[in-house]
């Protein structure tokens, strides 16, 4: 399978890949910090399992895809840190993410070039 040529359905695949790797690592710490029981365990262990089958959903050329990853997974940590943990993003957050985003975006417009 391949990843979706429209570039919305692409920002969406990839950010649905970073929710479930945030999760599964997230509900652990809960965990481990004491504030909530092992039940979030199994949660976690299936949001992970998603996160490795939506990885499949990418192309076979797993560096250039884990690399614009990377950039999405950065803004969306930050999104996570704001509604979830209830910390607004700095502007150097933001200005981190917009710079990561960025890069994702030389990555996958450039590897469509053929590079």
């Amino acid at each position: 399978m391949t990843l979706p040529s429209h570039p919305l359905a692409s920002a969406a695949l990839f950010m649905l890949t970073a929710v479930t790797e945030i999760v599964g690592c997230f509900l652990p710490t809960l965990w481990l910090r004491g504030r909530t029981g092992a039940w979030v365990l199994l949660p976690a262990a299936l949001a992970l399992t998603a996160f490795v089958a939506l990885l499949a959903l990418h192309p076979a050329a797993s560096g250039r895809v884990y690399a614009a990853y990377g950039g999405v997974y950065v803004a969306t940590a930050i999104a996570w840190l704001w509604l979830v943990d209830g910390v607004r993003p700095t502007p150097w957050d933001l200005a981190g993410s917009a710079m990561a985003l960025a890069g994702m975006l030389i990555i996958v417009w450039g590897g469509r070039q053929g590079g």
